[in-house]
C-alpha cells in the first residue's frame, strides 16, 4: 500500500485557518505555528537513511522499499 503524497500547502492552510478561526490568533502567529507544523511533518516523512532521504510516499509501506529508481535505500527508516 502506498502512503498518500505529503501536501504541505494543504496542511499549512488548514493549520492557519484553525488557529485564526477557532483559537483567535493573529495572522502572524498562525503563520508561525503553521510553518513549524509543516516543517516537523515534512521531517517525519523523510527517510533517515543517509543514502536515500526520499519521502515516505516514495516507499512501499509493506516491504518498505524505495520506489525511486537508482536509489540504494533498502528500507525506510524513521
Amino acid at each position: 500500500m502506498l502512503e498518500k503524497q505529503f501536501r504541505p500547502d494543504l496542511l499549512y492552510n488548514k493549520v492557519v485557518h484553525y488557529y485564526m478561526d477557532k483559537k483567535g490568533y493573529s495572522k502572524e502567529q498562525a503563520n508561525q505555528i503553521a510553518q513549524s507544523v509543516v516543517e516537523r511533518e515534512a521531517q517525519r516523512r523523510i527517510c533517515k537513511n543517509e543514502k536515500c532521504k526520499h519521502f515516505s510516499h516514495d516507499h512501499v509501506r509493506n516491504s518498505e522499499t524505495c520506489l525511486v529508481e537508482k536509489c540504494e535505500c533498502d528500507k525506510f527508516r524513521n
